[in-house]
């Protein structure tokens, strides 16, 4: 028998994506979000609508399951993250808390949760040469807004789970991930995308000028 997996935020471009090449390598897969994916239709096996806030939906979302890909977040672009500090702070420590608790409750296995890189200190991407990053170089912490807190603190949630418990927890760091089927307008969107659509909309309305945020200078590490 395959195994059962659940794909938090599977109505997002990562998890869409995540969804889709899981199912290719067999297994059945529960996608769950606040919404479907925008672009096309998901092929999980089982898709459902539930606000991860709540403790309830967390202990339905993991029932049953033997891993679990922890995608889901309040979350968008710069514009996003830094204008909304106490909504993503409030909203992702909640989802994060009771998803991985309902998992532990419900005897899942192996437990992989997304990460950023807003967790790595803000002191070391000051100058537009920067020394590219390690993954050691997170501490000492000055993660990059709120955003970048709440997924550090949830990296070391992780850490004591797989350590008390035993629950088999990973953790990956995205770094502006982009690309087909990904939000590019509306507020939410990430540099890339802004980024193409400008200058698509610049070509389709002969208007040579874009707007940029900053000076320019920013050095950022795409995928």
């Amino acid at each position: 028998m395959s195994a059962r997996v659940l794909v938090t935020g599977a109505g997002g471009f990562i998890g869409h994506h995540l969804v889709t090449f899981l199912k290719s390598r067999g297994y059945w897969v529960r996608g769950v979000d606040l919404k479907a994916p925008e672009y096309t239709v998901t092929d999980a096996d089982e898709f459902a609508l539930l606000d991860l806030r709540r403790w309830e939906n967390c202990l339905q979302a993991t029932q049953g399951v033997d891993e679990v890909y922890a995608l889901a977040a309040d979350m968008g672009g710069m514009g996003f993250i830094s204008a909304h500090h106490a909504l993503i702070l409030h909203n992702n420590s909640l989802i994060n808390l009771h998803t991985l608790d309902a998992a532990r409750e419900n005897g899942v296995n192996r437990y992989l949760y997304t990460s950023s890189a807003c967790v790595y200190p803000e002191f070391k991407q000051t100058e537009a040469n920067v020394t590219a990053l390690k993954e050691e170089d997170a501490y000492p912490a000055q993660p990059q807004d709120a955003y970048g807190w709440e997924k550090l603190v949830s990296e070391r949630l992780c850490t004591h789970y797989r350590e008390d418990y035993g629950i088999e927890t990973r953790i990956v760091r995205f770094h502006n991930i982009f690309g087909p089927l990904g939000t590019w307008d509306g507020g939410r969107e990430k540099a890339p995308a802004a980024m193409c659509r400008k200058i698509a909309l610049a070509k389709l309305t002969a208007n040579p000028e874009i707007e940029i945020w900053g000076d320019g200078e920013q050095t950022r590490s795409c995928c």
